[in-house]
């Protein structure tokens, strides 16, 4: 059963959040950090990110992918706005960042972001975002807006128990280097990105 482990407050460059560890262990060195910007109204509707891990692009700012800038992109509209950034410890569609790394490998042998999981022998997306969804009732969130693009994403909203009022674009540009994984992205898992 996740609970709350630990909660600090902690000013970013975005603005000052209140962090929780989410785990069902207190001695999980990889919670999901549930980071709440300081003017949040847990009590209305609140604006919502559900993000999975991505150390490539969030702490060392690859460019084959956009995840780092969606995180900085979230950060800055929640302390803005109000919301919660809900980081899933599930790095590389969870695979790991080792199974990660074999799939760039293939990725340079020409093989795009899905094929190279199957080859791996690996799903193409391993994520659960149901964790959100416990992690949002813990916190008696029951109304949000959803930043996001995957239509994924919105699905786990039905018969959740959690109102889903509006999805909000969390789209990026792409780069030469990430265009064809956007491009899988939105032809493959149906993404919803309107600017490719």
């Amino acid at each position: 059963m996740l609970k709350i482990q630990a909660q600090s407050n902690i000013p970013t460059d975005f603005g000052m959040f209140t962090v929780y560890a989410f785990s069902e262990n207190e001695n999980d060195w990889s919670p999901h950090l549930v980071w709440v910007a300081e003017k949040t109204d847990l009590n209305t509707i609140v604006n919502v990110r559900f993000h999975s891990e991505c150390i490539t692009g969030e702490v060392f700012h690859s460019r084959k992918c956009e995840c780092g800038q969606q995180l900085d992109a979230t950060m800055k509209f929640v302390s803005e706005n109000g919301g919660i950034l809900i980081y899933l410890r599930q790095e590389g569609r969870n695979i790991g960042i080792i199974n990660k790394l074999k799939a760039y490998a293939l990725q340079e042998q020409g093989f795009d972001t899905v094929e190279a999981n199957l080859r791996l022998g690996l799903p193409a997306d391993g994520r659960n975002f149901d964790v959100g969804i416990q992690i949002l009732k813990i916190l008696n969130v029951f109304k949000v807006n959803l930043l996001t693009n995957n239509p994924e994403k919105l699905k786990v909203f039905n018969n959740s128990g959690i109102l889903l009022n509006q999805r909000i674009p969390l789209e990026i540009e792409s780069n030469p280097i990430n265009e064809s994984y956007l491009t899988t992205k939105k032809d493959y898992f149906g993404h919803l990105l309107d600017k490719l």
